[in-house]
């Protein structure tokens, strides 16, 4: 399966790299673009300054830059957190898209938006600051109303960003779990 995998505002870090490599090692192609030029932040407030300098706008564009060169076959789109809302905007504009897997974020859905059939599988932390239960269930409705064939897996406990073992967010437990679900979902594809 050829995979894009997009950071979160904490940059490309280790356990992004990390996280490629495992699922290389499942036999995937995994491409890991760097939408912040090398630059990565130290706190959740200083990954949100550092995207909100690049911009949305500019941020879309690099990731569909990123994702060009790759989409012709069919990509799974991925992503942790802020990355995890640039690969559902790319995936839901991508009629050859094979999957998405979001690991702690989701974002807005358009009004025509249309992803028949279109696999989703979300991991998010339970209850999660920056995905409030309200909004997953409006999300996950939206998502079926638009076609996907969408699953939500939550935590309960788990940080939000529980996959990243050099943040307090990380949870071992849900991580290990996370990382089962997933990979069993990235083989169905």
């Amino acid at each position: 399966m050829d995979i894009i995998l997009f950071h979160s505002v904490y940059g490309l870090r280790p356990a992004v790299h990390a996280a490629a490599e495992r699922l290389r090692a499942a036999g995937h192609q995994v491409h890991v673009p760097d939408l912040f030029d090398g630059q990565t932040a130290g706190t959740t407030e200083e990954g949100m300054a550092l995207k909100d300098s690049f911009g949305r706008d500019e941020l879309l564009k690099r990731a569909v830059l990123a994702a060009a060169p790759h989409s012709e076959s069919g990509l799974v789109y991925a992503g942790f957190s802020f990355g995890g809302s640039v690969a559902q905007t790319l995936a839901l504009g991508d009629e050859k898209a094979r999957g998405l897997l979001l690991l702690h974020g989701t974002s807005d859905i358009a009004e025509d938006a249309s992803a028949p059939d279109l696999p989703v599988q979300l991991h998010v932390a339970d209850p999660d600051p920056f995905e409030p239960n309200d909004w997953l269930n409006a999300w996950y409705l939206q998502m079926r109303r638009i076609g996907t064939d969408v699953e939500v897996y939550r935590y309960p406990g788990a940080g939000h960003l529980y996959t990243d073992p050099e943040l307090p967010d990380f949870d071992a437990e849900s991580a290990d779990l996370t990382w089962k679900v997933a990979l069993g979902f990235l083989a169905t594809l």
